[in-house]
């Protein structure tokens, strides 16, 4: 459990966050989602599965900088490792070399980084064009924008195509998972994301287990009395 959701209600903000929700789905029914569609239409599976992992391959420079903000050296040089290796030999990301090699991901970002330090999660918002953030994240993903290579881009033009091309990207991704959704589609994916939030900084701030706890003072005196070393 995030030791921080000590709020009877996360949700304080029901009755405005559900009119912004009806803005963001509106746009998305009729811009965003047929962009996606469009893009998945003509764009070779290769091609798109390449475009993922280069954004992907991005993310984990914000993953290594946030990992190394937590005090966590081994998935600071994990996520480096792989931005490394899949800038280089994966040609700027468009393949994923790392993953063959046994190097996994260690997904991170400001939010968690934040919920390790202590702030409180805060209250849910639907945030205008953004969709679903906590108050916590939501800063986060200011942040989270200043940590990732994209922004410091010099054409504007070209950051800003690219900021587009990754929102598009990331939605053709959902496309399948748009007929998961039932009943009512707010408390659907305001409790998806929580949950999911939950479980990540669950998993972040959870002390590794002692394997060595079930074994007592006693059993090791008794193995080791005649060890004449």
């Amino acid at each position: 459990m995030d030791p921080f959701e000590d709020d009877d209600n996360p949700d304080p903000f029901e009755d405005v966050n559900r009119m912004v929700f009806v803005f963001n789905d509106t746009l998305d029914q009729w811009v965003l989602r047929p962009a996606a569609q469009g893009y998945r239409k003509v764009t070779p599976d290769v091609a798109e599965r390449g475009i993922g992992n280069f954004f992907a391959n991005l993310g984990e420079f914000n993953s290594a900088v946030n990992s190394l903000l937590q005090g966590k050296v081994d998935a600071f040089l994990a996520s480096g490792g792989r931005f490394a290796i899949n800038s280089t030999l994966g040609i700027a990301g468009l393949f994923d070399v790392a993953t063959p090699m046994g190097m996994e991901s260690r997904e991170t970002d400001l939010g968690e980084t934040l919920a390790i330090w202590g702030v409180p999660r805060g209250p849910y918002l639907m945030v205008p064009f953004f969709g679903p953030r906590t108050l916590r994240s939501g800063i986060g993903s200011i942040g989270d924008i200043y940590l990732s290579p994209e922004a410091y881009i010099d054409s504007t033009h070209g950051r800003n195509g690219l900021y587009g091309l990754r929102v598009v990207d990331e939605r053709a991704e959902l496309l399948d998972a748009d007929a998961l959704l039932s009943g009512d589609r707010y408390i659907f994916l305001r409790d998806a994301y929580l949950q999911r939030r939950s479980a990540r900084i669950e998993s972040e701030t959870k002390e590794p287990e002692d394997v060595f706890s079930e074994f007592d003072d006693d059993w090791l005196d008794e193995d080791f009395e005649d060890n004449p070393l």
